[in-house]
């Protein structure tokens, strides 16, 4: 029956990413048994969110669900890519990452999936595997990574379907455990350099809240995970999140889970809380949308969402049950991915039909 091949790669992006030194992107690919691929495989690159690595997709994550979704989608055909950002993981650092904006991000991302396609393309990847020719493309990403699928898609037009998960293309915000202070993010414009003067236009609604405290990551647990999530992997969880915020001195020896990035794209984190940040891209994207969250998460207002994709040729909200922000955690995680399987069947049928 053959097995899953894993292949972890790092590629030079350095001409893409224009940041004047050596560039590159780390990646995992899971290549599933030649036999299923079908007769248009299906490749699906996916992002994951601020604080997280590629691993957020390899792992089989703690939780009272069981699985990780690169080995789920593998099992059933398809070619699952799991990307580092820049400044992200195994992928290059730059820095402090300020200069790690959207669109050097998106770049670099770009040009690092197409090596891949071209690898498969030309029977290159892994030796003794098939050529895959023509496949269906689809991109996903989680939080910040959804963030990027956007800014990706509207730039380059590089996949046939994208999936947005936990990320609004309106306003993302997260929610609050009912009874507790609101979270008042700071909002910035997309032009922002993170050095002083620094121009946050929500200016004095900060200044009147309540500021989020050292422990902020614990705040997020209500939202991030759901309440059948163990307290303690929970808080585990989000102590990675919250040291991804921290300098490498504060941080001291922390080591992160494997699935943690103690590094971010600053500049883009900062931004992807800012209402609108990416509505010129999200309404230039020409392919069908899937915009799926938890029942808890970081989307104000979700019944909205829909109208963020102007020119979309089609588009699908789904809301998992008994599930935060962190999807791959969730007791319901295989229903959210069963979910993400049907659209993709869905996007393969209607792509047919323009070919």
């Amino acid at each position: 029956m053959g097995e899953i091949r894993i292949i972890d790669l790092k590629l030079d992006v350095t001409e893409a990413a224009g940041l004047g030194e050596p560039a590159h992107i780390a990646a995992t690919i899971y290549l599933p048994p030649s036999h299923l691929l079908g007769e248009r495989p299906i490749m699906c690159f996916a992002k994951p969110g601020g604080g997280y690595s590629r691993g957020y997709y390899t792992y089989d994550l703690p939780g009272p669900g069981k699985g990780a979704q690169a080995e789920y989608h593998a099992e059933r055909g398809w070619i699952f890519v799991s990307v580092d950002h820049l400044g992200v993981g195994d992928s290059s650092m730059h820095g402090d990452g300020k200069r790690l904006k959207p669109a050097t991000l998106a770049a670099a991302a770009n040009d690092a999936e197409r090596q891949i396609c071209d690898r498969l393309l030309t029977g290159t990847l892994q030796s003794g595997y098939p050529k895959v020719v023509n496949p269906l493309k689809l991109g996903i990403g989680q939080s910040m990574g959804g963030m990027m699928t956007i800014i990706q898609q509207g730039r380059y037009h590089c996949y046939d379907g994208v999936a947005v998960l936990g990320y609004s293309a309106i306003h993302t915000h997260p929610q609050h455990e009912p009874g507790k202070t609101p979270f008042t993010p700071m909002w910035f414009t997309r032009d922002t350099q993170l050095d002083e003067p620094v121009m946050i236009t929500n200016q004095q609604a900060v200044a009147e809240a309540e500021l989020l405290a050292q422990d902020a990551g614990k705040r997020f647990i209500w939202c991030f995970h759901y309440d059948d999530v163990d307290r303690e992997i929970a808080e585990k969880d989000l102590l990675n999140f919250e040291m991804s915020y921290l300098s490498e001195a504060a941080r001291g020896g922390f080591t992160p889970s494997p699935w943690a990035s103690l590094t971010l794209p600053s500049a883009t984190a900062a931004l992807s809380l800012s209402p609108g940040v990416v509505a010129p891209e999200a309404a230039a994207i020409r392919c069908p949308v899937l915009v799926a969250m938890g029942e808890r998460d970081v989307i104000a207002e979700p019944k909205r969402e829909p109208t963020a994709f102007l020119s979309a040729t089609s588009i699908d909200l789904y809301i998992c049950p008994r599930m935060g922000h962190m999807h791959n955690f969730a007791s319901t995680r295989i229903q959210f991915w069963d979910r993400i399987a049907s659209w993709a069947s869905w996007v393969a049928t209607e792509s047919a039909t323009r070919l």
